[in-house]
């Protein structure tokens, strides 16, 4: 009697293993190149598929891979983030530190996971920067799931006043800046690390997310 798998068994792990490729090669390539720039094509070679059909069988669209990528940290993100917001919906009502915090700290705990928890960060921040979350429904159904709604809703409420399109540039600014300098911080880390070098005295997680954090509020609160 064979021990080999049924062959439905078979194809279905070959089918998983293939789509793991496909989603760990096009993390590395939206982070690089972008989400709207990154070539399927080129993906699909780095996971080894010979198919260049092979995203849009797997997937569906870039959409689709983009969406498989996004979920492998937004569940996370999740959980930190609701409960950091639990906290910082205990402190006063204009305690700003406590939301943006709710931000910092989990990205920073993300970006600590390894290589794609970074890339995620800065496909976030690029998707953000780019309004493509807006465009795609699919891929703002599946970042609300990181509970960064609720916490940017605090923070709106704690702002100090100013004009709409004010309010919009700084919130969108303050994304980009907490979410680059999380990821190139772990970035640097990694590759000093691999290098046998240290470029400049780096902070520890904890004094790395209160600057951040203190200098994220400052941003928000400069005078208008």
């Amino acid at each position: 009697m064979s021990d080999a798998p049924p062959a439905g068994a078979a194809s279905t792990v070959l089918s998983r293993e293939t789509r793991a490729r496909l989603v760990e090669a096009a993390t590395r390539a939206f982070a690089a190149h972008g989400v709207r720039n990154a070539s399927l094509l080129d993906i699909t070679r780095q996971a080894g598929q010979r198919n260049r059909g092979a995203v849009h069988y797997h997937f569906g669209s870039r959409t689709g891979l983009l969406i498989a990528v996004l979920d492998q940290h937004v569940d996370f993100l999740g959980v930190r983030e609701r409960e950091l917001l639990a906290f910082a919906r205990t402190r006063p009502d204009d305690d700003l530190a406590s939301a943006v915090e709710a931000i910092v700290r989990p990205t920073t705990e993300l970006a600590a996971t390894g290589w794609s928890g970074r890339c995620f960060l800065v496909i976030v921040a690029d998707l953000i920067a780019e309004e493509e979350t807006a465009a795609l429904a699919a891929v703002s159904e599946t970042l609300v799931r990181s509970g960064g709604v609720e916490v940017y809703e605090l923070i709106e409420q704690r702002l100090p006043p100013l004009p709409g399109e004010l309010r919009e540039e700084r919130l969108a600014l303050m994304t980009a800046f907490v979410l680059r300098a999380v990821a190139d911080r772990a970035r640097a880390l990694d590759e000093d690390v691999e290098a046998g070098r240290l470029r400049r005295p780096q902070l520890d997680d904890e004094r790395f997310v209160a600057n951040l954090v203190a200098m994220t509020v400052a941003m928000l609160r400069a005078p208008a």
